[in-house]
């Protein structure tokens, strides 16, 4: 897992004995069994977890405070033999005649260092000031701590010198409630694990703002955030406490406990740490904290050896949900969500078209139907631009223009989807045209001689040829070229391509490449195909409703080559590319995060289509896109204008610069290692 960046975090709710710290240390060890028995590197326990976080005036008590000293370095010592990861306990220290609330960072027997609480709670149910002082009032930088002399401190970072990106940053509960978190001047230091112990009790809608709160923070320092707090055994007198745990990276959430559990829970997760270090990098802002940074320069970094090989396990062991369809959120609890971003997006579109055609006097649009998805959703957004800008989508010249390839289906869905939306519409044959254009340049397609032959009687032949030699590349191009000069002339080129062509090449350069703007151009395919759906259930009604819902079901193609004699489609996309929701789960993860091919593999083969698909398939599959990525970067260079939608875009005037003459090697040579 280390290999490709994931670490294994939890965040630790034990049973705890308010005021007896051996017993405390002897749960937190069992807690650490469990943790190093799932390969746990890192585990966090909630704030005073020794002593527990009510002791209430109990902390005055020097028999308190030396149980717990000595309850840590008891720890200490006990977990070197049985947890070889980081464990990030709370106690109460006194240093230099004064208490405070401290996070102590343990690491095979040794306490690397301590952490005390900048900011004291002393409101309402809370009244940490009456017991702690804060981080600030500090005289020493260290605590002795047995023998020997611990660094202590807020200006303390803990990295490790064998894990890449493992930099640890410590704060306790109120200090993520701050104006200016402590873990917000980490991670401009360099932190890109934080992690916070907490005692937060629970109050009614207090678990949703502490939620939103680490998400928020999470993405906030572009780090993950690992958040314990303590249990229902702390409940007493006005207050309960619910465990609630959370683990969270960059804005989302990637595991939370149930909470008011009676049990010891551990809450984990694998951690991207590399796809963190990628962000950090590509967001130049996140590096000029300006404010911050003459904090930044005094944090002192503790190296340690983390000693990864004691974290190694099975390639399918991940803690870790990988989305199969991360343009289409999936499931019922993410309905609403994909409801708002398709509605969203459909705005944004509309929005963008009609902002060009305002400033061009809104012109005559052409827009060509096939019947498939792309030129459907390129027509609607048309439609509702019109719409909003009070124009009649009379006004809208829709073209179908059958060709070689072109199946009864699809050419029946381009006249009714027409007809039902109130466009223009006209039909032009174009395989006469096509025809004349070969026989000027001499080409005879499939090897058929084209002297003598109507259109008719030369299809009828095409069809007769076996679909292994239906291979023609000039053939395919005259078609697609063809349709585009017919639509150049005929008003203002309304674009249908979509995003996943695009990285593909999967587009005729100066054809469906090519148009006066492009409503579709940060799509992906996936998403293309289930926006039409939420669009015949959400903004059209009736005959058009229907049409769009076939059109959903027909297979992908670019009907470039003849059809079977009964008119059945056999150019199919996915079939020549493979399945565009893998496909575009490649796009995702190579384009989002610059993922190496060997990682992206590594994902896809813990994704659910993958139970689906051979391993061998999926390997094949990217080997492919990755050539074809590379080799028709020239296409994407010459773009035409279209709103960018989402986080992934390749316009070469803002998301994605590449030279159109890179080599692939060192890519496949990453994938050929995996």
């Amino acid at each position: 897992m280390m290999q490709h960046g994931f670490l294994r975090v939890a965040a630790a709710t034990p049973v705890v004995r308010v005021g007896d710290p051996a017993s405390n240390a002897e749960r937190t060890l069992d807690l650490l069994r469990r943790a190093a028995d799932d390969a746990v590197a890192v585990a966090v326990f909630p704030e005073l977890g020794l002593t527990g976080y009510t002791c209430g005036d109990l902390f005055g008590q020097p028999v308190l405070l030396r149980a717990a000293r000595q309850a840590l370095l008891d720890l200490a010592m006990a977990s070197a033999d049985v947890y070889p990861g980081v464990a990030v306990v709370g106690l109460p220290l006194l240093v230099d005649d004064q208490l405070f609330n401290c996070a102590a960072v343990l690491h095979r027997g040794r306490v690397l260092g301590v952490v005390p609480k900048s900011y004291l709670p002393n409101y309402k149910e809370f009244y940490e000031a009456r017991w702690f002082a804060p981080a600030a009032q500090a005289r020493g930088a260290d605590v002795v701590l047995g023998d020997r002399a611990v660094p202590f401190g807020t200006g303390l970072l803990f990295a490790a010198t064998d894990v890449e990106g493992l930099v640890l940053g410590v704060e306790i509960c109120e200090d993520l409630w701050g104006p200016v978190p402590p873990s917000s001047v980490q991670a401009q230091a360099g932190a890109t694990l934080l992690v916070n112990l907490s005692a937060s009790n629970d109050l009614i809608g207090k678990a949703g703002y502490r939620r939103q709160l680490v998400v928020s923070q999470s993405g906030r320092c572009v780090a993950a955030y690992v958040y314990a707090s303590c249990g229902v055994h702390e409940s007493t007198t006005d207050v309960v406490f619910g465990g609630h745990c959370l683990i969270a990276e960059n804005g989302v959430l990637l595991e939370e406990s149930p909470r008011f559990r009676r049990e010891a829970t551990l809450t984990i997760a694998d951690v991207d740490l590399e796809r963190l270090q990628v962000d950090r990098a590509r967001t130049t802002s996140f590096g000029q904290g300006n404010l911050y940074q003459g904090d930044a320069r005094i944090f002192a970094t503790i190296d340690f050896t983390l000693g990864a090989n004691a974290f190694r396990r099975p390639a399918d062991d991940l803690r870790r949900k990988i989305d199969a369809h991360p343009f289409v959120p999936k499931g019922p609890e993410r309905a609403r969500e994909l409801a708002d971003r398709c509605e969203e997006i459909f705005h944004l579109q509309v929005a963008g078209l009609a902002r060009r055609l305002e400033q061009i006097g809104t012109p005559p649009v052409a827009i060509g139907v096939s019947g498939g998805l792309d030129s459907t959703l390129a027509l609607l957004v048309a439609c509702k631009t019109m719409d909003v800008l009070g124009v009649p989508r009379s006004r809208i010249h829709g073209l179908t223009m059958p060709g070689f390839g072109t199946s009864p289906k699809t050419r029946g869905n381009a006249h009714d989807l027409m007809r039902q939306l109130g466009v223009a519409s006209r039909e032009i044959d174009i395989r006469p045209l096509c025809l004349a254009e070969m026989r000027a340049l001499g080409h005879a397609p499939f090897g058929l001689p084209l002297d003598g032959d109507d259109v008719d009687s030369l299809t009828a032949k095409m069809r007769q040829v076996p679909r292994d030699a239906r291979k023609d590349l000039t053939f395919e191009n005259i078609q697609a070229r063809m349709r585009t000069q017919l639509l150049m002339n005929t008003g203002f080129v309304v674009g249908t391509g979509d995003v996943s062509e695009l990285a593909l090449g999967w587009c005729t350069y100066n054809a469906d490449h090519m148009s006066m703007y492009n409503p579709n151009v940060s799509i992906p395919k996936t998403l293309v195909k289930f926006l039409v759906v939420w669009a015949a259930e959400n903004e059209f009604a009736g005959e058009v409703r229907a049409t769009l819902l076939d059109i959903g079901n027909t297979v992908i193609s670019p009907e470039l080559l003849p059809t079977d004699a009964d008119g059945t489609i056999t150019q199919s996309t996915e079939e020549a590319l493979g399945p565009y929701e893998v496909l575009d789960f490649f796009l995702f993860h190579f384009l989002r995060y610059s993922a190496p091919p060997a990682k992206i593999l590594f994902l896809a083969g813990h994704a659910a289509f993958s139970r689906r698909y051979a391993p061998e398939d999926l390997r094949r599959w990217l080997a492919q896109f990755l050539r074809r990525f590379f080799a028709n970067q020239f296409k994407r260079s010459a773009l035409p204008d279209g709103p960018k939608v989402g986080s992934v875009s390749l316009s070469p005037r803002g998301d994605w610069r590449m030279p159109s003459d890179g080599h692939v090697e060192q890519w496949l040579r990453n994938l050929d290692d995996a």
